[in-house]
C-alpha cells in the first residue's frame, strides 16, 4: 500500500513539472522572437588619479672583498692505457645439429559443409498478379 502511493506522489511531482515547463519554455521562445530592446548606455567613470609614487631611496654600496688572484690547481694527466686486442672473429659459420622431431598426429578428417541454394524458390502465392 505504501510502494503504491510512493508511486502515485513520484507520478505527481513528474506531470506537475513536466506541465510547469511548458509555459516557460513558450516563454522563451517568446522572448526569442520579439525584437530586443535597446540597451542602456553605461556611464563613463572618472580616472582614478594615483598619487605619484615616492623616489627611490639611496642605498649604501655594499663593499665586496677582492677575489683570490691565486690560480686553480690543474688536474693531473690521464694515464696512457694499452688498447686491448679483441679476439679474432671466426671465418667460418658452426654447424647447427639437426634436431629430429616426432611426426605430428594426423588430422581428423573435417565434415563437408552442404551447397546452400542462393536462388529464392518463387510461390505462386507470392508472384504480383498478372497484367491486362
Amino acid at each position: 500500500m505504501a510502494a503504491s502511493n510512493f508511486h502515485y506522489v513520484v507520478f505527481l511531482v513528474m506531470a506537475i513539472s513536466v506541465v510547469s515547463s511548458i509555459p516557460k519554455s513558450w516563454a522563451a521562445r517568446n522572448l526569442l522572437q520579439t525584437s530586443q530592446p535597446g540597451l542602456p548606455t553605461i556611464p563613463t567613470l572618472p580616472k582614478a588619479t594615483l598619487p605619484p609614487l615616492p623616489a627611490m631611496p639611496n642605498l649604501p654600496t655594499a663593499t665586496l672583498p677582492p677575489l683570490p688572484s691565486t690560480p686553480l690547481p690543474t688536474l693531473p694527466a690521464n694515464p696512457s692505457l694499452p688498447k686491448p686486442t679483441l679476439p679474432p672473429l671466426p671465418t667460418t659459420m658452426p654447424t647447427i645439429p639437426n634436431a629430429v622431431l616426432p611426426p605430428l598426429p594426423s588430422m581428423p578428417t573435417m565434415p563437408s559443409i552442404p551447397n546452400l541454394p542462393t536462388t529464392m524458390p518463387s510461390f505462386p502465392f507470392l508472384s504480383p498478379p498478372p497484367s491486362n
